[in-house]
């Protein structure tokens, strides 16, 4: 029989001594459980995904240095690592087998993805080579995550011999891509008979946010262990004569718990591991900055978090009651700055140049402006970051100001639908009560100037949300979005307001991605762009 003991845990790019440690006292754990083999995330050793620094000759020395200090260092047990390896002048997406202090085989990764926001063929030459280890008398084939995505890797492994495939990852997470796993997974098992046991990367980096979810397959394709999602764990399995046993299985999350999970993460590691002291939030009485301000809190708790209310002329009474309402629920600070005087001031200074010109957007995104102002303001003098408030919907169409709402160093919900953050109040609020209903219920508005709501400039959200996914996530034309039964008109519409708002993007903070196609690393659009759609 062999135990395998798997790593879930969160590794952070770039912290070669940090990660070292991590994988030392996972090999501990797993080794006083009788485990004979540990199976660590694809790159563990430095994170993923370390983009350029893939490019430095240097990185490649300090991470050849790492691995060596952990070989001499791991207790009496076998364990796979993943890391980037320089070899022959050919850099590989590697993980290497240490047994007893030996680095006894490495396997290159065969298929680089080169998709989505995946680079890899940018950094990496491909493998051509199986990799077939024995441990406690079973063979084991190595593979490394988009291997199985597509047929070759785990048959070449079988061929060479393997009767268990051990799977290193670094999927990141949008929403409900566990099954996606489990299912290719599942066709490399019914091509080869083999059982597989999938390790995968938890946490946030940058915009990805890594799920865990590790798995394994028996050679049915039964699923017998499940680790949990967004969290860090040491799973362990047993592998005998086939058959595959494992007391840890844990029942997936619903999709808007995967959500909100991924959304927290995202917030807690990007604070976290680049050391801001806290945050600060713009307060509007809506319900993006009320899920903004929720996530925040449960990512960093109530003591990091600043929330900042800026009224104007047009701010409703009732915006005022909800904010206080919330920030005294959650027990965070919170303070008012009105921004009257302000809007004053700019008035005067730019009265002799608007002589004879009408009031427009240009007043709405001066009182944007000033708020953004304020809050990078409190963002210098403290050290906390500003998080934006801004949504996927209002992003693709640019229902957004430059340096106003968009100022700030993270966007929370930057790759969530107007109509999922309704959903994701929703599920908040059946942990406990924090987003007082009158902000769900009544109708969502700027507050830019008297009486307006978002339907004033823009479709209902959930036509919105429907064009932009399909056009956007989905690459359809206009024309079969249309023939789909969307309104023509509104599909007009929404296109051109996508079209002509890539430079508003572009400029915009990285946010947490939850979905197949986000706006950041697997949106690379041009802004001059004279391309016209199919109608």
């Amino acid at each position: 029989m062999l135990r395998i003991a798997v790593a879930q845990f969160n590794a952070t790019v770039g912290d070669l001594t940090g990660n070292v440690e991590r994988i030392i006292e996972f090999a501990r754990q797993a080794a006083t459980r009788g485990a004979q083999l540990l199976l660590t995330p694809e790159l563990s050793l430095c994170g993923y995904p370390p983009e350029d620094l893939l490019l430095r000759p240097d990185f490649y020395r300090a991470c050849r240095r790492a691995l060596d200090d952990l070989a001499l260092r791991l207790p009496d047990l076998t364990v796979i690592v993943g890391h980037p390896e320089e070899s022959g002048g050919h850099c590989y997406n590697a993980a290497t087998v240490i047994e007893k202090g030996r680095q006894k085989a490495v396997y290159r990764k065969r298929y680089l993805p080169n998709y989505e926001v995946f680079d890899e063929k940018r950094y990496f030459d491909a493998g051509i080579e199986a990799c077939v280890v024995t441990v406690a008398g079973v063979a084991c084939g190595i593979n490394i995550c988009a291997d199985i995505w597509e047929p070759g890797a785990a048959e070449m492994a079988h061929a060479a011999g393997a009767e268990l495939l051990l799977v290193l990852n670094a999927s990141p997470c949008h929403l409900e891509k566990h099954q996606q796993r489990l299912q290719v997974l599942s066709e490399r098992v019914a091509a080869t008979g083999m059982a597989a046991v999938y390790a995968n990367l938890v946490g946030g980096q940058d915009e990805l946010v890594f799920d865990g979810a590790s798995f394994a397959l028996d050679a049915q394709g039964n699923c017998r262990m499940r680790l949990g999602q967004f969290e860090e764990a040491l799973g362990i399995v047993d592998y005998d004569s086939g058959r595959l046993r494992s007391g840890d299985m844990a029942e997936p999350l619903s999709s808007d718990a995967e959500a909100y999970q991924a959304l927290v993460v995202g917030v807690r590691d990007y604070i976290g591991k680049n050391r801001f002291n806290g945050a600060i939030i713009g307060l509007s009485g809506g319900i993006d900055s009320a899920l903004t301000l929720a996530i925040a809190v449960d990512a960093l708790g109530a003591d990091k978090l600043h929330a900042v209310m800026m009224p104007s002329p047009y701010t409703a009474p009732m915006s005022l009651d909800d904010a206080r309402e919330m920030v005294g629920k959650l027990g965070v600070r919170y303070d008012e700055i009105g921004i009257v005087p302000a809007m004053q001031t700019y008035d005067v200074m730019l009265a002799p140049l608007f002589v004879g010109l009408p009031a427009d957007t240009t007043e709405e995104n001066i009182q944007a402006r000033i708020r953004g102002n304020l809050l990078m303001a409190l963002s210098n003098k403290t050290g906390a970051l500003v998080l934006t408030t801004g949504n996927k919907s209002e992003m693709a169409v640019g229902y957004c100001t430059l340096y106003g709402d968009m100022a700030g160093g993270f966007a929370v919900i930057k790759d969530v639908f107007k109509t999922l953050v309704y959903r994701l109040a929703r599920y908040r609020n059946t942990i406990s009560a924090v987003i007082p209903e009158n902000i769900i219920v009544r109708p969502p508005s700027a507050e830019l100037k008297p009486d307006q709501t978002d339907q004033d400039a823009l479709p209902p959200y959930e036509i919105l949300d429907a064009i932009v996914r399909a056009y956007m996530e989905e690459d359809r034309s206009p024309r079969e979005i249309i023939a789909a039964g969307l309104p023509e008109d509104a599909v007009r519409r929404v296109v051109h307001l996508l079209r002509i708002s890539e430079h508003k993007r572009r400029q915009a903070p990285v946010g947490v991605r939850i979905t197949p196609r986000g706006f950041g690393k697997d949106w690379r659009y041009p802004i001059t762009n004279r391309y016209v759609d199919e109608f």
